[in-house]
């Protein structure tokens, strides 16, 4: 009798408290949200691509609405004056990432700055690839790397072009460019030589390579939202996670061996150098983990990013002929046909950066940004967020709203011939393909500098044509990053002062 009594005290407890608790959430402005089902939430509302059925959600909803994921809340943000809100007011309680079954596999125990929570440990990493690799003198000390690397590309194209059809695999050629200067830039080596780049033993090493570093996949998943899932080894996904973490961390480990071995200068000039110098003198905090997560981000968040912005640059450029030709004439103007476009030059060219910009408004690489996640309870919009809630800010949407963009949908890349570099933070947060705030992507400018050197390079050294009549397909393949569904192919041929150009070089 008295075990009965109890379980009835503290079944009424345990109710009055619930009740107290459903009573205070609602006492609080929560964000409208749709019809939420039983254990599942809103997830039978989501269809790929995400990006895409959050936008239309928002345009029932409003700007700012939250979701139910599983076990998982979410507060979805679509417009400049909540995405202002949320990297203002509220830049610190945002500024960590979710936890998740990626994270847990592929972060070396988030150590990376990119997933890394947000304080000393993530300050510390910022810092470093800020100082070594991001900031002016950074930019500087690697401007001949991007230079030599985007020549080595145009003399691939001109023996593409020169040798037959003049057919192009674009997707090749940028993922290559992009991980030569990242090894450069991590290790002080290339990766592929141009002398084998356009054998077979190269594009496999590329398939390779792609497929450990850029899988399709999301940084959340189902096993997210239900963690039961990870139990019973749902799809799979977990031991494909841990397989794709050991390839990754077995080409890392070979690149840091071979370094190590090799006689290295005391200058620091390559990441490595530096935090290898670093593990010498701080090797409790510069641990084998640090160094590779550090240099793991470099090819993560670099490669894929640029080359894909690269791709919709071209594919845009390829669709809108009239743009082409404004782009080819103001480097005409400027660089000339006695010499090949370099960084120096790139302030002088503004049509070029406006371009860049509207393939970055049009395609973000990153449409939901990369997930923040709060610290504590916080207020976005007038609305109650509670601690543990995930951010997603729909970019996408953001770039795409008719009300902040004129025809949001056509490249015009004229559109930005108004808004000076610098102008506002996120031009009034109405533009922000590298996020915001403090979690912001540290790359950007070296990001701008790669896209558009290459971009420039082509344009002015080759005549580029679509493969047949049709448009150029602009169809998405939505992971981590926003891609091509299909690859990008394209005629070339080059222009006359190219030919005793390259000979003299």
């Amino acid at each position: 009798m008295a075990d009965l009594y109890s379980y009835l005290v503290a079944f009424f407890l345990i109710s009055l408290i619930t009740k107290l608790v459903i009573l205070r959430r609602h006492n609080k402005k929560s964000p409208p949200s749709p019809l939420s089902l039983p254990l599942i939430g809103h997830l039978y509302l989501l269809k790929p691509p995400l990006h895409l059925t959050l936008q239309t959600l928002s345009l029932k909803y409003g700007p700012i609405f939250s979701l139910r994921l599983g076990l998982r809340s979410f507060l979805v943000v679509s417009s400049p004056s909540s995405v202002e809100n949320c990297f203002t007011k509220n830049d610190i309680v945002l500024a960590n990432r979710p936890r998740s079954m990626v994270g847990d596999n592929l972060s070396y125990n988030y150590s990376s700055f990119l997933l890394a929570p947000h304080g000393h440990h993530w300050r510390s990493l910022r810092k470093l690839t800020t100082i070594e690799i991001f900031s002016q003198k950074g930019l500087q000390k690697f401007s001949a790397v991007r230079e030599e690397e985007v020549l080595s590309m145009v003399r691939h194209v001109f023996a593409v072009s020169s040798g037959g059809s003049g057919m192009v695999d674009l997707n090749y050629l940028f993922f290559l460019l992009m991980f030569n200067i990242m090894t450069r830039i991590n290790f002080g080596k290339k990766w592929i030589g141009e002398e084998i780049a356009s054998t077979d033993e190269a594009k496999r090493r590329v398939k390779e390579v792609r497929d450990a570093f850029f899988p399709s996949l999301s940084l959340i998943n189902e096993c997210d939202f239900f963690p039961f899932l990870r139990w019973v080894g749902y799809k799979g996904l977990e031991k494909r996670l841990v397989m794709l973490h050991r390839k990754r961390d077995e080409f890392l480990r070979g690149l840091i061996e071979e370094f190590r071995g090799r006689k290295t200068s005391s200058s620091n000039e390559t990441l490595i150098e530096k935090l290898l110098s670093l593990q010498e003198s701080e090797p409790e905090f510069y641990s084998e983990s640090v160094v590779k997560s550090t240099a793991m981000i470099m090819y993560v968040a670099g490669p894929d990013t640029s080359a894909n912005t690269m791709k919709w640059c071209m594919s845009l450029l390829l669709n809108h002929p009239q743009e082409l030709q404004k782009l080819r004439n103001e480097i005409k103007n400027h660089v000339g046909h006695g010499r090949l476009l370099k960084e120096s030059d790139l302030p002088n060219l503004p049509y070029l950066r406006c371009v860049i910009n509207e393939s970055l408004r049009l395609y973000p690489v990153a449409p939901l940004l990369l997930p923040h996640f709060s610290s504590e309870d916080c207020t976005v919009g007038g609305y109650h967020v509670p601690k543990g809630t995930t951010l997603l800010v729909n970019a996408w949407a953001v770039h795409r709203d008719p009300k902040v963009w004129d025809e949001p949908d056509e490249f015009k890349p004229e559109r930005f011939e108004d808004i000076l570099e610098g102008e506002r933070e996120g031009f009034n947060f109405r533009y922000l393909p590298f996020g915001m705030g403090r979690r912001a992507c540290p790359g950007a400018a070296m990001a701008i500098r790669i896209v558009s050197l290459a971009v420039g390079a082509l344009v002015h050294c080759f005549d580029w044509e679509r493969v047949g009549e049709e448009l150029v397909d602009l169809n998405q393949d939505f992971g981590i990053t926003l891609a091509k569904s299909r690859p990008l192919e394209a005629v070339s041929s080059p222009r006359p002062f190219v030919i005793d150009l390259l000979s003299q070089l």
